[in-house]
């Protein structure tokens, strides 16, 4: 027989057949609040609900901790077919379209002189005791502001089972352990929401100076599953209202594509 050279198309068709044909297969963490969680709660739970509604096709979930190895155990194993919120050019993951932007935030109290600041070198912040996720992007920021070395330091990489750093960094906050709190903001926002009334989330938008501080969040899917990335990314397309207005519900910041400012205030 024939030697038939494996083209795009082909290498497309074939891994498109590891994608479940009777249920939505989705890899998620189950202790990764306020994004997912084994009781359905979290937005991206939400997400996926939704996603799965326009395929009429219910939903399944593989849970593993969203640590080291997350992507080999469960969406290269085959056992899942999508990610539900996936930085935008990471290399393990084909990235679909992206369906939200969003931003590093500052946490502070309403009443609190730091309320409103937009920028890591604005002085209102000298000698405040910030909270810092170790080694999150905002650090660098925070380095060339001389705001480090009095800062607290929560871990990055946990098990959510046994940790949770961002909830802890807003108890710490509560109790005035700390001045303000340094957050992604699809992390925040909703936390904020949910328990914080007081508190008020502010989008870190002013920096001149990279590391840039706002991400494209996408689904991410197997390395050469065009097929279904091309599926998927009509659907956000397609019903991008929709996520908008559960992302806003959740209480997700959004920002305009460029990341410039909420997105809201270019509607």
């Amino acid at each position: 027989m024939a030697f038939q050279p494996m083209t795009a198309e082909s290498v497309s068709a074939q891994t498109s057949d590891l994608v479940s044909k009777t249920a939505f297969r989705v890899c998620a963490d189950p202790a990764n609040a306020p994004m997912s969680s084994e009781d359905g709660s979290g937005y991206e739970n939400k997400l996926a609900d939704l996603i799965a509604s326009k395929l009429e096709l219910p939903v399944e979930y593989t849970w593993f901790p969203m640590a080291t190895g997350f992507i080999r155990q469960t969406l290269r194993a085959n056992k899942c077919d999508v990610v539900m919120g996936y930085a935008q050019g990471h290399e393990l993951v084909l990235n679909t379209n992206h369906y939200m932007v969003s931003a590093y935030t500052l946490v502070t109290r309403k009443d609190s002189d730091l309320a409103g600041v937009e920028t890591f070198s604005d002085p209102a912040l000298q000698g405040k005791t910030l909270g810092i996720i170790a080694g999150s992007p905002p650090a660098t920021h925070m380095v060339r502001n001389g705001l480090l070395a009095g800062a607290r330091a929560y871990n990055l990489v946990v098990d959510r089972r046994v940790e949770s750093p961002a909830v802890d960094m807003l108890r710490d906050m509560e109790a005035g352990e700390i001045d303000a709190a340094v957050l992604w903001g699809p992390i925040a926002g909703p936390l904020v929401k949910e328990s914080y009334p007081d508190f008020q989330v502010t989008p870190m938008l002013k920096e001149e100076f990279p590391p840039r501080l706002f991400f494209r969040i996408t689904m991410g899917v197997r390395m050469g599953e065009k097929v279904w990335e091309r599926k998927l990314n009509s659907l956000i397309r397609r019903n991008q209202q929709e996520i908008n207005a559960l992302l806003e519900e959740a209480g997700v910041p959004l920002m305009n594509d460029m990341g410039t400012a909420p997105l809201e205030a270019v509607n």
